[in-house]
């Protein structure tokens, strides 16, 4: 199923939201979730990171798309994920948790390193800000 994330961006910090459920629950990441039905994937994007953050943001490019699968202990697929992942520029609304986020605030991106972000994002944000001069 088609998903969206975005590393969305304003000045030099980073927005990031700790799910609130599995998987990863209790993990920083980026916003993102699951296109609906009828919706594009930059509208989809818009909409996830406004349920997670409360904050509205304009799409600049996208970066990436991955594939994120889950096998149960038995090497069934648990769950398959096609991640279109997006740069996003800030434009209003302040953090706070909404949805299924916990928990919803900005982070320098020099400070990224302590955050408890799954390793995967951290590389992915890292490598992100390094080519789009974000540092």
């Amino acid at each position: 199923m088609p998903g969206v994330a975005g590393i969305v961006v304003r000045g030099k910090e980073l927005l990031l939201v700790q799910r609130g459920r599995e998987p990863a629950k209790g993990k920083w990441g980026i916003p993102g979730g699951v296109v609906e039905v009828g919706e594009t994937l930059e509208d989809a994007l818009r909409r996830e990171v406004r349920e997670e953050t409360g904050c509205d943001c304009s799409i600049v490019k996208h970066l990436a798309t991955f594939d994120s699968i889950r096998r149960d202990d038995d090497g069934r697929v648990h769950w398959h994920y096609i991640l279109f992942e997006y740069l996003c520029r800030w434009e209003s609304g302040e953090p706070r948790a909404s949805d299924d986020a916990s928990e919803a605030r900005w982070v320098p991106f020099d400070d990224l390193a302590s955050v408890d972000i799954m390793e995967s994002t951290r590389r992915f944000v890292e490598k992100t800000a390094r080519e789009e001069k974000l540092l």
